[in-house]
């Protein structure tokens, strides 16, 4: 299944969508059968939570609906309520090395091997939609896009074993792990409002056979940026639930953005970014200058 959430003329915001054939069935109604909670509510994304739950509902209305075609709609993060955005560093060998010789991006300091980095958080308040857009916070400072596999936990966890560490994944979405350069804490310059991106739908992890292969791109202006496939990971998708789950409860809705290949570059106001991931899709992200209002 792919599940969306998004706004759209007719229908207003926030609604929750199936995904089939380039039309977007609306299944909002489904979350009525959420369980009601009293304060303090439970971490973590409770649709996520109740996925398994919902899902034959979701599915006969999707049946039952009308379809609205795609591109009239504007996606939102298909996850609202991360409790946390978890990141793997130089998780490729060549951008491990781009990273290196761009003072840019290492800010002159020697390489570091992964496991001695440890992961970062981006913060929850960095999330948007594809259709939300980037929106730049520092003119006068390099930007720049990372392309990335996002996958969503599905389930509480703490201290996976790595056999049973894809278990625990809801699905997967193309993600977007925009950082400003600077020398500066790193979860602190990818954690600007909008700098997280995540889109534009969730597939349920039983409709790809092995994320582990998945081909993907990312292109600015119609120029090739970044190209690479995810067999190429240095610390593969379980080896990643695994360490996080070492350091962090994980909660349905948690996103881990898994590593981004070489090629990384600057964008500018007025780019598009466009995604492509196998089994997932593709979307469109625009750039535009911070507005302070």
């Amino acid at each position: 299944m792919r599940l969306c959430r998004y706004t759209h003329r007719s229908a207003g915001g926030n609604r929750i969508g199936v995904v089939r054939d380039g039309a977007v069935f609306d299944v909002t109604a489904a979350l009525e059968a959420l369980p009601a909670h009293r304060y303090p509510f439970p971490p973590g994304d409770q649709m996520i939570a109740g996925l398994d739950g919902l899902r034959p509902k979701m599915e006969a209305l999707a049946d039952a609906g009308v379809g609205v075609p795609a591109d009239e709609l504007a996606f939102l993060s298909p996850v609202a309520n991360p409790t946390k955005i978890i990141g793997v560093p130089q998780n490729y060998e060549e951008h491990a090395q781009e990273a290196t010789a761009d003072h840019g991006i290492s800010q002159g300091k020697p390489r570091r091997k992964m496991e001695d980095q440890g992961l970062f958080l981006k913060a929850s308040s960095a999330l948007v939609g594809p259709s939300e857009g980037v929106a730049l916070r520092f003119g006068d400072r390099r930007t720049d896009h990372e392309a990335e596999l996002g996958m969503i936990i599905g389930r509480h966890g703490s201290d996976i074993a790595y056999e049973d560490a894809m278990g625990y994944v809801a699905g997967f979405a193309i993600a977007m792990d925009m950082v400003v350069r600077g020398p500066e804490d790193r979860s602190f310059r990818k954690s600007v409002d909008s700098y997280a991106v995540l889109g534009p739908w969730m597939v349920t992890a039983d409709e790809i056979a092995d994320p582990g292969a998945l081909d993907f791109f990312l292109s600015v202006g119609g120029e090739m940026r970044q190209k690479n496939n995810t067999a190429n990971l240095i610390l593969d998708l379980p080896g990643q639930i695994v360490w996080a789950s070492k350091f962090y409860s994980l909660y349905p809705g948690d996103i881990i953005m898994s590593g981004t290949c070489a090629g990384v570059g600057r964008v500018q106001p007025g780019d598009v970014m466009h995604l492509e991931f196998q089994s997932i899709g593709a979307m469109d992200v625009p750039v535009r200058a911070h507005a302070v209002y």
